[in-house]
């Protein structure tokens, strides 16, 4: 007992650990904050020690380097840059689409300066919050109306509220889809206070179907893309026109919930383009900003005028709201499509660059990694496929050609390391191989990828030799 007290007795004082190097060189932090991590450690290193008489205590030094540690830890933002060469162009566990050079200008421009948000400069009082951007969004699908919320769940629910609360949706079974964070279409359709009306059967839905469904509380016809998975085999579900003819005759709204939208076509992508649903003649047409169309995350609904002013004015649409940086970011999106610039945008840029031109990134990438890596990595290459992500074209593969890099440490301690650098290194791991997909990797990313790697295997392994 008394060996346990001893050893918790020749711990170091805070003052002495705040006297270490490695805390007092920390000029820029608040001594309490240097306090409070110098009492942290210690208090641990009791806790620690517990009833072992036999251990021996940390010394200063040591205490003050893991005191060092947890300031910079605490400091370090939480939302770090990430090089993303997994090849899944919009990876929703890293942000999805990465913003066009415009809309990151337009972005911290607004977030710089005041804005015009709700003021209209030309009569001197107060403006239509995000009115310009839904003039943009007009013009691009031919919609009479838009509305912007905060992103295409948010725009779901308030439609639902707004149109069918206490009444009741029309929905193909084959389309009550749950996408990622267990968003389902029945939960938030009971949420609403809207009765789903279950019509045809998983794989086969046909126009009768929603037709005989149809009676004096059908408030919608609602279709549901199914966004990341397919059913193949035999099925049959009904087009969005037809549905739309079925409403115009019955007086009742027609609605898709397309999840993810494309602004215009890309190769390789086999996903609605808006303004085709939007010809269609269905009455509204909710998508995200965020996905296929690349901009910020946001929920955009287009269709008829009544509709979506029904969806504006309803109260609880002040809580879907989005801020300036995002109107200022989706507006500079969508007038590159509208410019005819969409190529810049940079998920329609990684959708869209040729297998060849991917070869030869590739190929680059692995010369310049067997210079860098030598005999410390196996470093190849073989065609692959990258994905949409998103879920957005899940079953669609898109040709790439992939790097694989074999070494010792072995591919999940590999990519351990790589994830734990700054900026962070996100890759797949497959057949014991680190793979690389230059599909969504910059200059600057692939750059970052060669040093990362080799301080990784090079580095650490010269260390040890010494």
């Amino acid at each position: 007992m008394g060996g346990t007290a001893d050893a918790r007795r020749a711990l170091p004082a805070v003052h002495r650990v705040l006297a270490e190097p490695a805390l007092a060189g920390l000029v820029d932090v608040p001594a309490a904050q240097r306090s409070a991590a110098a009492g942290a450690v210690l208090a641990a290193a009791r806790a620690a020690l517990g009833g072992d008489a036999t251990a021996a205590p940390p010394s200063a030094a040591d205490l003050a380097a893991q005191a060092r540690a947890r300031v910079l830890a605490a400091r370090t933002p939480p939302l770090r840059r990430v090089v993303n060469a997994t090849g899944v162009v919009l990876h929703t566990n890293l942000g999805r689409a990465v913003l066009a050079e415009a809309a990151v200008r337009a972005a911290t421009e607004a977030a710089a300066h005041y804005t015009n948000l709700e003021y209209d400069l030309a009569r001197g009082e107060r403006g239509d919050r995000g009115g310009a951007v839904e003039d943009i969004v007009r013009d691009l699908t031919g919609a009479q109306a838009a509305a912007v919320v905060n992103n295409n769940a948010a725009a779901v629910f308030l439609f639902l509220l707004a149109l069918a609360q206490g009444r009741e949706v029309v929905v193909s079974r084959g389309e009550l889809v749950e996408i990622g964070g267990s968003f389902r279409v029945p939960d938030v359709m009971a949420a609403s206070g809207a009765r789903l009306v279950e019509v045809g059967t998983t794989n086969r839905t046909h126009l009768r179907d929603y037709a005989a469904a149809i009676g004096p509380e059908t408030a919608v016809l609602l279709k549901a893309h199914p966004s990341n998975f397919r059913v193949r085999g035999f099925t049959a579900e009904v087009a969005p026109g037809e549905l739309a003819a079925l409403g115009r005759e019955r007086g009742v709204v027609s609605a898709m919930d397309l999840g993810s939208g494309l602004m215009q076509p890309v190769a390789g992508v086999d996903e609605p383009v808006v303004g085709d649903l939007v010809a269609s003649g269905l009455d509204v047409v909710l998508f995200s900003g965020d996905k296929l169309l690349g901009g910020p995350q946001a929920g955009i609904a287009v269709g008829r005028r009544d509709v979506i002013a029904a969806m504006r004015s309803h109260p609880l649409a002040r809580a879907l709201r989005v801020d300036k940086m995002t109107l200022a970011a989706l507006a500079a999106t969508l007038a590159l499509y509208r410019d005819g610039l969409g190529a810049q945008v940079p998920a329609v840029a990684m959708l869209s660059r040729p297998p060849a031109e991917l070869g030869r990134a590739a190929r680059q990438l692995a010369g310049r990694l067997r210079r860098a890596l030598g005999p410390h990595a196996a470093v190849t290459t073989a065609p692959g496929a990258s994905e949409a992500g998103g879920g957005s074209a899940p079953d669609q593969a898109l040709a790439t050609t992939l790097v694989r890099v074999r070494s010792p440490l072995g591919a999940t301690a590999l990519a351990r390391r790589l994830r734990a650098g700054e900026p962070a290194v996100v890759v797949r791991v497959a057949d014991d191989a680190v793979v690389i997909d230059p599909r969504t990797l910059s200059r600057d990313d692939a750059r970052i990828l060669v040093g990362r790697l080799t301080v990784a295997l090079v580095a650490e392994t010269a260390g040890r030799d010494v």
